[in-house]
């Protein structure tokens, strides 16, 4: 049965709520490897790493980078290749070479002033990016405003704007979330408001467990699952067919522009019309789903018959790739998994 909303609303300020705010957080934190020993270093690829990502999908992603990257020094130093190869399948590759590029700016430069203006003109670095690493890093009071911290703040004070995008609300927001910054600790409490987000004021609340509840000008008119009023992307469809040619121990791939947006310089089996203007014919090989920002797309993967040479016909785009060094590339994640999937059905070994 669910709670029957509160009469009486106690104003949120700066004691009152930091205080029971951060009570909670010291007692229910996910273990999380980046709170674990913090550094500016982990701070940093934490925050790279979980823009657009679940946490659960970062995990193994950062510990695998600690390892192999443990500085900003040992990251500016290697091979772009490299450095991709360890982001393969994570997603928004454009997050790893800004990341690789503010490691050698780092490196070559030296670390930039302890302001948010200094941060902000580095490689990757925006308002969130920036608020992040100087609260919890360098323990300046700025307020970190993320889609959880939205939510927060619009229940807790019930803004009814209708805001048409993620940065108009941000916009909105941002007052009341530096007004509300626990000065003393504000990692900790930047930290605990996107762990609240995250966690109890989901989209879905359980305002039962909520340690500030008795603040939340929402719960208490019964708006909490109303708001935010947010304008959500209008989801966009696509359909893509593939092509599936493997000979002589080889695969066709295609590579992507280095100036794409998404997938600059990734592998992924080449489209279809790229290699014949007519219609995949006969049964696909599979079908697939993948999900890129607000676009979904189905890509349609199908057996290529039609001989073709990679040296006279295609470009320099085109790859035949042994299947034994598939691993030496960066494919996009879908399609690393979907390439080792037909393989193992078609019982080909990779040697």
């Amino acid at each position: 049965m669910p709670l029957m909303p509160i009469t009486k609303i106690i104003p949120p300020t700066n004691t009152t709520f930091c205080r029971r705010l951060l009570k909670w957080y010291t007692q229910n934190a996910r273990d999380l490897p980046w709170r674990s020993e913090p550094s500016l270093y982990k701070t940093v690829v934490s925050e790279f790493m979980l823009q657009q990502t679940q946490v659960d999908t970062v995990l193994p992603y950062f510990s695998a980078w600690l390892e192999t990257f443990p500085t900003f020094e040992v990251l500016a130093k290697a091979d772009e290749t490299t450095v991709m190869k360890h982001w393969e399948g994570l997603g928004y590759y454009s997050r790893a070479r800004n990341l690789h590029r503010l490691a050698k700016h780092i490196d070559q430069y030296g670390l930039p002033s302890e302001t948010r203006e200094a941060w902000l003109k580095l490689p990757g670095i925006g308002p969130y990016t920036s608020a992040a690493i100087l609260s919890i890093a360098l323990l300046k009071p700025i307020a970190v405003v993320d889609g959880n911290v939205i939510r927060v703040i619009s229940r807790l004070l019930a803004i009814e704007t209708d805001f048409p995008d993620n940065t108009a609300a941000m916009k909105a927001i941002t007052p009341h979330a530096n007004a509300l910054i626990n000065a003393n600790h504000p990692g900790d409490h930047n930290q605990a408001m996107m762990e609240l987000g995250a966690t109890v004021c989901t989209r879905n609340p359980t305002c039962e467990k909520c340690p500030v509840q008795q603040h939340c000008t929402a719960f208490a008119k019964n708006l909490q699952h109303t708001l935010p009023n947010l304008k959500r992307k209008k989801i966009t469809h696509k359909s893509v067919n593939r092509a599936w040619l493997v000979s002589n121990g080889k695969i066709l791939l295609h590579k992507g522009e280095a100036k794409a947006k998404r997938l600059a310089n990734i592998y992924e089996l080449p489209c279809y019309e790229l290699l014949n203007s007519g219609k995949p014919e006969g049964e696909p090989l599979a079908i697939k789903k993948r999900g890129i920002s607000n676009e979904r797309v189905t890509e349609t993967i199908y057996q290529y018959s039609q001989s073709v040479n990679i040296a006279g016909e295609l470009g320099r785009e085109f790859a035949w790739v042994k299947l034994e060094e598939l691993s030496k590339l960066t494919l996009s994640g879908p399609h690393k998994k979907w390439i080792a999937e037909i393989l193992a059905k078609s019982k080909i070994a990779i040697v």
